[in-house]
């Protein structure tokens, strides 16, 4: 009798256990299933997003995490070197035989007069900065659409001289948007080539401003691609979308050309 009582007692206990172990094994399965499956399951991203990192590979993509490039613009000399999140800008003009050389280092301004540290007020280092910003923000277009604080919003799809494009509508945070956040940007990118071949802007500073620039003498040097622009003038209120109807009747008048010239990349 104690032998069978004995021998029942064995026989819950390891069945116990069998029960236990194989219920530890279910749940380790399924949580590796469920890992493996949210690992799978790639991030969705919205419409407008999708286009614009697209429109940043056809430019140049990868390549602008460690860009090295100087150029002039109208007279002047800038530079801008990245390393992934770091960056450095530099403009040099040189007037009356002094030599004025602007560094943007991380966000930090320098200025310097003949090589010599220069002290600025507050008011002056926010515009210095901002027109620095401002050049290299469109000589690599469409590098910083990416940025935190850029918002963007798909707009629609529409049609400019037989080609087809998505109408990207781009507004900045006030943290991190600059002295400009406040300006509003509509980027047609061609559905083909993925690359911006028009812009448009409204301004608000000095009275307010509507602008429309169409791309032309695209080139690629090492990979990335630089643009030139020629720059019209719309009405104040103008609705930015309604630009490129204006544009194919000639109805803009055109202001400026915005020019990159004798590009070099510097990591050579």
């Amino acid at each position: 009798m104690k032998s069978t009582q004995l021998f029942l007692v064995f026989t819950l206990f390891f069945s116990l256990i069998a029960c236990e172990t194989k219920e530890k094994n279910t749940l380790e399965k399924t949580a590796t299933v469920t890992e493996t499956t949210q690992e799978a399951t790639p991030k969705t991203i919205d419409k407008a997003t999708q286009i614009i990192q697209e429109a940043i590979k056809a430019h140049g993509g990868d390549l602008y995490d460690t860009a090295n490039y100087s150029f002039v613009f109208r007279t002047k000399k800038y530079r801008f070197k990245n390393d992934g999140n770091k960056y450095s800008y530099e403009v040099e003009s040189t007037k009356d035989g002094k030599t004025t050389r602007d560094v943007l280092d991380n966000g930090k301004f320098s200025r310097f007069v003949n090589n010599q540290p220069i002290e600025l007020p507050e008011k002056k280092i926010a515009s210095a900065t901002g027109a620095i910003n401002s050049v290299i923000y469109f000589a690599t277009l469409p590098h910083k659409l990416n940025d935190a604080a850029v918002n963007k919003k798909y707009v629609e799809e529409t049609t400019i001289n037989e080609q087809k494009y998505d109408v990207i509508q781009i507004t900045f945070n006030q943290e991190g948007g600059g002295e400009d956040h406040d300006d509003q940007y509509h980027y047609w990118i061609n559905q083909n080539t993925k690359k911006i071949d028009y812009l448009a802007y409204n301004y608000q500073v000095n009275d307010g401003g509507v602008r429309f620039r169409s791309a032309y003498n695209t080139r690629v040097v090492d990979g990335v691609t630089f643009q030139d622009y020629i720059n019209y003038k719309a009405e104040v209120g103008t609705p930015l979308k309604d630009l490129p109807a204006l544009y194919e009747k000639g109805e803009l008048k055109e202001l400026s050309r915005i020019v990159t010239e004798n590009l070099i990349n510097l990591k050579k």
